[in-house]
């Protein structure tokens, strides 16, 4: 009877609509990402980097997408940015029917995984702040939600290091997951782009941070904007906030087509299985 009534009750809180646990997936592995992934951030910074560092950092965001893909991605494949489910779109490995709700739970799960790491850490951005939240300066904080240009960036050149940079996450995540190139075994796929993610921030996150992926950088920004840090999130570095959304977009496109023109159009298929009734029962029969 206990089995039946926790069987009951599991079945009548199952979801049986497709899109609606994709969708659920989506969110929870956004919010996975951008609460441990900022939160190293926010570790680093308000520790003044005791705790550490832009190596730490590095690793610590490539964890964070790894765990997040673990647990979204058996559901919904574990995209977790909108660049990566628009790439999947545009070369038909998802339909655009579940676009927007891919994206709509992305960036609402960035948003509350940025309110999180502002929950967990208020005492301490109180601590060094003294309450004082700023984008730019000596104490600034703003950058631990979002990314900024360094000074010397131009928006040009930024834009082209977004377009870039989302670009080779695009080839490497499709040849991790090409069955038909060397593959990843089953499972290890997280792990595999968690090394691409420490070696993109390792040689592209010089000049604005790696972002690669609007819901991890528009979410948190809007909710600096609400939480106290005002409407500078938006204007600092020459209206920067626009380049991470519009550059990681465009550079999933290149970085897809790239993949499926030099990689993944020439796979030779393998031929049809053909039935043959004699060798059949000549297998079976010495098996």
């Amino acid at each position: 009877m206990a089995k039946r009534n926790g069987r009951n009750w599991k079945e009548s809180f199952a979801l049986k609509n497709s899109l609606v646990k994709e969708a659920l997936s989506e969110f929870l592995g956004t919010f996975v990402m951008v609460t441990l992934g900022c939160g190293c951030v926010a570790q680093s910074v308000l520790s003044g980097e005791a705790l550490g560092g832009a190596q730490m950092v590095s690793v610590g965001f490539a964890m964070a997408v790894t765990i997040a893909i673990y647990v979204a991605g058996g559901v919904s494949g574990g995209h977790i940015n909108p660049a990566v489910s628009f790439a999947m779109c545009i070369t038909g490995k998802m339909t655009w029917a579940k676009f927007p709700a891919y994206v709509l739970t992305q960036f609402l799960g960035a948003f509350v995984g940025a309110a999180a790491v502002y929950g967990v850490n208020y005492d301490a951005l109180m601590s060094y702040t003294g309450g004082n939240f700023t984008v730019t300066g000596d104490i600034r904080t703003a950058h631990i939600f979002a990314t900024y240009p360094s000074e010397y960036l131009s928006v040009t050149n930024g834009f082209a290091d977004q377009v870039i940079s989302t670009a080779f996450l695009l080839v490497g995540v499709f040849a991790i997951f090409d069955q038909g190139n060397l593959g990843v075994p089953k499972g290890l796929e997280p792990i595999g782009v968690g090394l691409l993610i420490i070696l993109l921030t390792s040689s592209l996150s010089m000049n604005s941070g790696c972002a690669m992926n609007p819901a991890r950088d528009l979410s948190p920004r809007l909710f600096t904007l609400l939480a106290g840090w005002g409407p500078e999130v938006f204007t600092a570095g020459n209206h920067w906030w626009w380049v991470p959304i519009v550059g990681p977009m465009v550079g999933a496109g290149f970085g897809a087509a790239i993949y499926m023109l030099f990689i993944e159009l020439h796979h030779v298929q393998p031929p049809p299985p053909q039935s043959n009734a004699a060798h059949d029962k000549y297998e079976l029969t010495s098996m």
